[in-house]
Formats: C-alpha cells, structure tokens, sequence
C-alpha cells in the first residue's frame, strides 16, 4: 500500500510492509513499491537519512523489514543536473592555464551530494573557472581529482581542463610510488606515540554499521600513512597528553588519516566521530589549551604540503599551507602548557 501526500517541496511516500515481504532488503520493498526511483537512487535516499522504519532513521539498504513495517520515503524535490556557479571567495595559491591550486578552508564541501548542492567548492570552481574546467570528473565533480573533508583545511590541486585532469588523476593513482607526488598533513593527536616515527598499514572498509564512517575491515582497500612525532605536549597534571603528528599518504583513502590515528590509539583532537571517546582528556589540559579546543570545533588536520609534477610542463611544483588561525591557536595554547620537541 502506498500513500503519497502532496507536500510544497518533498514528496513522501509510505509504505507498509505486507506479510510477504517479512526478511526482504529494505531497498528492494522500496523498489517494489516506488517504482518511479531507480535501485540507485534509492540506495542513496537510504544512505542520506531519507528512509525511516517505524520512525525511526534506516541508513543501511539491507536493512530487514517485518510485518507491519511502516516505511517512510523523504524525495526531495528535483536539481539541476549541474551545479550553479557561485561567487565563493577562494583563497588561490598558484594558477596557470591547466590547474589550480586553493588552501580550502574549513566547512567548505568538495562536491555538491546530497544536503549540499549549493555552497561547494565545485560551485566556487564553476565561477572562477567558467568553461575552461576539466568535465572528466563528472557534472557534480569538474577538475577534482582528490578532495579533503570538509571540516579539514588545506592545500588542493584541480584540474582546469582535460589534458591536466587525466594526467593528475594518474599521479593520484600512483600514490607518488613512481612520482614526485606528496602530500603532508599535519595532525594533532591525543596522547603520544611510543616511538618517534612509523606506519600504519591498514585496510579501510565502510563501517558495517554507520555507512556514513569508514573503520579498518579485513578485506577492505589497502590503505597505508605514515607518520612522525613533531611536538609533544603536556597536560597540566606534567604528564604526556596530546602530540603533533606529520602524516604522508601512500594512499588516498575516505577519512584515511582520521581512521588510521585512531585505530592506534591517536585519534585527532576535536573528531567527533572517530574521538568521541576522548573527549573527557581534555579535562587533563591547561586552561588555554581547554578554551582554543573547544574553540575548535573540528578535527584537528591541516593539508600542509602538495608536491606535483605539472601536468604539461612536467615542473615539479611543491606548495605550502600555514597552519590556519584556529590550529594556530590550538597549538600556540598546548605549547604554553609544556612542548618538548620531537627528536
């Protein structure tokens, strides 16, 4: 039974489960009744919050129904196919005829997707750029060819046409093995390695439960940083509580850094949600230290250092980032409770 009430901007649909399709996926009764929305899309309605069971949010598209279900289906109303242009102020660090490079700020989306279709990087990009940007990437991705969180700042490269776009994306693909390729993160982490240098090497997978987090699942895609202790810093007990950490990818993983720090004990200060647990630590810091984290209000990461080859010229440009005012003050304030250097 499908019921479909007119609303000014979403149409919801609600769908209740019959004794027939007790144990099905969620997605495939979806496709069974809302037959207008293809399995895709309707995976990305589930993915995006837009599906309840009995009230409550499913974002899991094997989730199993029972009898008497009642589902619950949010369809937004209809975008454009291709972003707007958008007069976004960029922060640019270098530009030529074939890319682009910004120091993204924080809060700032990659790429329009659902509950961000406006207000993207993209969207700044389209402005700035006009028609002269790399269609490779797709119509919701021209000239990206890697992307940072939005709540982490830093260095990015774009693409500005499709002779660059190709040969960055193989030099991403790489990982910088054969290539000049690098990129630096600097990282501040509760609590303080063990020994100065090393690398984590482990598989990223989606999270079997959350599908909006990533965790370190057997089987998934091969992921491996590589980090170095640079400060360390005391809390106001004297004791080691939070450090600085300089991370290399080899590879480009979804939250890579976020996941690999806090799958050995070293999430970043100010993650929400791969720190949760960590939070009562910042009982253990200096007043100063309390107030700039607090003031934070994001991970603590900052893309330092991009080093690529040009993709025409075949110049190797290396480019960097000061830390932004915000992790300047976070480390300005942790250094003033007690820093000891690295080394």
């Amino acid at each position: 039974m499908v019921e479909t009430p007119d609303l000014i901007e979403t149409k919801v649909e609600t769908i209740l489960v019959g004794e027939a399709e007790v144990g099905v996926r969620l997605d495939r009764v979806l496709a069974t009744h809302a037959t207008a929305l293809s399995r895709t899309r309707l995976k990305a309605l589930i993915l995006a919050g837009r599906v309840a069971v009995g009230g409550r949010t499913i974002r899991d598209p094997g989730h199993r129904v029972n009898a008497g279900d009642r589902l619950t289906l949010a369809v937004p109303p209809p975008e454009e196919a291709a972003p707007r242009a958008e007069a976004i102020p960029l922060a640019i660090v270098h530009e030529d005829d074939d890319l682009i490079v910004i120091d993204k700020p924080e809060g700032l989306v990659v790429h329009p997707a659902a509950g961000n279709r406006g207000g993207t990087l993209v969207n700044a990009l389209i402005a700035h750029c006009g028609a002269s940007l790399s269609g490779i990437g797709g119509v919701k991705r021209p000239g990206i060819v890697h992307r940072l969180d939005k709540d982490t700042t830093g260095l990015m490269v774009i693409a500005k046409n499709d002779r660059a776009h190709r040969a960055l994306a193989a030099q991403f693909a790489d990982h910088g093995r054969s290539g000049p390729l690098e990129r630096g993160y600097l990282a501040f982490v509760w609590g303080v390695p063990d020994r100065p240098r090393g690398t984590i090497d482990k598989p990223l997978g989606r999270h079997p439960q959350a599908r909006e987090r990533m965790a370190v699942r057997a089987g998934g895609r091969t992921a491996v940083t590589h980090w170095e202790v640079l400060e360390r810093y005391d809390g106001a007990d004297g004791k080691p509580v939070a450090s600085l950490i300089d991370c290399r990818l080899e590879t480009g993983r979804t939250h890579q850094i976020r996941v690999h720090l806090a799958a050995i004990g070293h999430p970043l200060l100010g993650d929400r949600v791969y720190g949760a647990g960590y939070r009562t630590k910042a009982a253990r810091l200096g007043p100063e230290a309390q107030a700039a984290l607090q003031h934070l209000e994001r991970q603590a990461l900052h893309a330092y250092l991009l080093g690529v080859e040009h993709p025409i010229t075949g110049q190797h440009l290396v480019f960097r980032s000061v830390l932004p005012p915000d992790l300047d003050f976070l480390r300005r304030a942790l250094r003033g409770t007690n820093r000891h250097a690295a080394g």
